[in-house]
């Protein structure tokens, strides 16, 4: 199987900083990868290198064996690749529906598609429709993170990166999310997910890599990184997750 997103040797640099020195990894048609790491460790980063928010030092990212260096962020998105950033932000001073339209912006002009699009949206997350003439800045935490990812579905991705989407949500709505991405992934969107709740994401993944400052140090199936044991210490507080 050709891999739809494939990084090699991946550098990224900060002046003086090393962020990323030299991964590499891939992301198979249909699958959710997690990448579990600390604080620090580069993660956001090498999302952000991926949508072309910042530029590669060395090595290459390819996305349906097409290489996306220096690459212009709005061109990506047209290839195939939405990212959900840390944090949510939204339009703050926008409707729910003014924000999911913008995330649309490269089928602008086509009314219907648009308009098909936002209904996908809604049928994800109710609540949207219900509060789709209110501003996005009144919504709540965990509202603004439905609606993020929403936006991000409005370019019909082919590929998904998200960023600690549940970053800061209570445990109901957490659970809520997690169930969303697995209903995203099973409309054959795959998935590239950052997220500091190591057992909820292990859970929905299919396979993971641990990032360690800047550096991949562990890689393999999401079942057999629960039941590693440096996993469970860091990122699991030392318990394996069987039979979850």
């Amino acid at each position: 199987m050709d891999s739809l997103l494939k990084i090699e040797n991946l550098h990224i640099n900060y002046g003086s900083i090393k962020a990323l020195k030299g991964i590499s990894l891939e992301v198979n048609p249909g699958e959710i990868v997690t990448i579990l790491g600390a604080n620090g460790a580069g993660k956001s980063t090498l999302l952000r290198s991926i949508s072309g928010l910042i530029p590669v030092t060395e090595g290459d990212i390819f996305f349906y064996n097409k290489s996306l260096k220096n690459m212009e962020a709005y061109r990506i998105v047209i290839d195939g690749i939405s990212h959900v950033p840390e944090g949510r932000r939204v339009f703050a001073t926008l409707s729910v529906e003014e924000n999911l339209n913008l995330g649309a912006f490269n089928r602008r002009g086509d009314r219907q598609l648009i308009s098909e699009r936002r209904e996908r949206a809604y049928n994800l997350f109710p609540i949207l429709k219900e509060r789709k003439r209110q501003l996005a800045g009144t919504l709540s935490g965990g509202e603004q993170q439905m609606l993020a990812i929403g936006r991000g579905l409005m370019s019909d991705p082919k590929l998904l990166l998200l960023d600690e989407p549940s970053l800061g949500l209570a445990p109901i709505l957490v659970k809520q999310i997690f169930q969303i991405i697995k209903e995203i992934n099973e409309q054959k969107v795959a998935i590239l997910l950052v997220e500091q709740n190591a057992k909820k994401a292990l859970s929905i993944s299919h396979r993971g890599y641990v990032l360690e400052t800047g550096n991949i140090t562990l890689s393999g199936l999401s079942s057999e990184l629960k039941n590693n044991k440096k996993v469970q210490e860091a990122y699991l507080g030392g318990a394996a997750l069987k039979n979850k």
